[in-house]
C-alpha cells in the first residue's frame, strides 16, 4: 500500500498564497533582494515590489539552497509522508538541481521514504498550472509516482506566452541587447516570448504596440491550443490587471473556456521580467 504524500512547491508558481493553503500545498520560498534589503515569501506585496520598480530600484534573486529542502523533506518524512516535489524551471534557476541532491541525501538516510522531485520546466502561473494538474490528480487517487509520471509526461505540453511593456528588464536578465532595448522601447517594440522544452525564457517575435502584443498571446493559443474550451486557463500579471483582464475577455469570447484565473507575477519573476507583464498558460500540442 502507497504511503501518504504531500505535493510541495516553490513560491514562484505565482498562485494566491490562500490557493496553497487551501490546497495543503508546502512552500519552498526563494529570496530577493531590492537595493540592499532581502525579502522572502509575502514580505512585499506585488504592489509595493513593481512600485519601488518604478522609481527605479533594481532587485535580484538567489536560489533556495540545499539545507532548506533538507529541512523541508525531512519534516514531511517525520510525518509519515513521502513528498512530490514540483520545482522552478530548471532552465532558469540552479534551485532544482539542490533539491534533487537534497532528495538523495534524505532517501539515502531514510530508506523506507520517496521524495520525487519534477522539474516543472516552467515559470509563474505556468507552474502554477501544472500543480494545479497535480492538485486534482492527487484528490483523484493518483499514487505519487503515478502523478509525478503524469507531470513528466504532459509537462511539454504546457504553453507559455508572456509579454513585456518594458524591454530594459530584459536587457538586464541578458534576454535582448542594449541596442534592441533602447530601440525598441523609442519605436514601441514589444516582444512575445515564450518559455522553451528545456524551460528557459525566450523571445520569439516583435511587434509594434501594447494591444497587438496582448493579441500576440491567443493567436498563439488559437494556433495550437488542445480542446480548449474544456480547460481551465491562468493569466498571470506584473502589476497591469486591466490588460490580463483584456486577454481574458479575448480568450472567453473566442474560446468558451470553462474557467480563467488570473493571478500576480511575484517579486521572484517579476524582478527579471518587470512591471507590465502579461503571460498566457493553457495546455497545448507543444510548448
Amino acid at each position: 500500500m502507497s504511503r501518504e504524500y504531500r505535493i510541495l512547491c516553490d513560491s514562484t508558481a505565482d498562485m494566491p498564497w490562500s490557493y496553497y493553503e487551501e490546497r495543503d500545498v508546502k512552500l519552498a520560498c526563494m529570496s530577493y533582494t531590492v537595493d540592499g534589503e532581502e525579502y522572502i515569501g509575502a514580505a512585499l506585496s506585488p504592489k509595493e515590489f513593481y512600485d519601488k520598480l518604478r522609481a527605479g530600484s533594481t532587485a535580484t534573486t538567489a536560489q533556495i539552497n540545499m539545507d532548506v529542502f533538507t529541512k523541508s523533506f525531512e519534516e514531511e518524512i517525520a510525518a509519515g509522508r513521502d513528498v512530490l516535489y514540483l520545482c522552478f524551471s530548471s532552465g532558469l534557476s540552479g534551485t532544482c538541481n539542490s533539491a534533487q541532491i537534497a532528495a538523495e541525501d534524505v532517501m539515502e538516510r531514510h530508506p523506507e521514504a520517496k521524495v520525487i522531485v519534477v522539474d516543472s520546466l516552467a515559470a509563474s502561473a505556468g507552474e502554477g498550472l501544472l500543480l494545479d494538474y497535480l492538485v486534482e490528480n492527487k484528490k483523484k487517487g493518483m499514487t505519487l509516482e503515478e502523478n509525478a509520471a503524469w507531470a513528466v509526461e504532459h509537462r511539454l505540453n504546457l504553453a507559455h506566452w508572456f509579454t513585456v511593456d518594458d524591454l530594459n528588464h530584459l536587457y538586464r536578465g541578458g534576454r535582448v541587447s542594449k541596442t534592441a532595448a533602447v530601440f525598441g522601447t523609442l519605436l514601441g517594440i514589444k516582444p512575445v516570448l515564450h518559455v522553451d522544452d528545456e524551460g528557459h525564457l525566450v523571445p520569439m517575435e516583435k511587434v509594434r504596440g501594447r494591444q497587438a502584443s496582448l493579441e500576440g498571446l491567443v493567436r498563439h493559443m488559437r494556433e495550437d491550443g488542445l480542446d480548449l474550451a474544456s480547460q481551465k486557463i491562468f493569466i498571470s500579471h506584473g502589476d497591469c490587471r486591466a490588460d490580463a483582464e483584456k486577454v481574458a475577455e479575448m480568450v472567453r469570447n473566442e474560446f468558451g473556456v470553462r474557467e480563467v484565473l488570473i493571478t500576480d507575477i511575484g517579486p521572484v519573476v517579476g524582478a527579471h521580467s518587470g512591471p507590465g507583464t502579461v503571460a498566457l498558460f493553457y495546455m497545448g500540442k507543444k510548448r
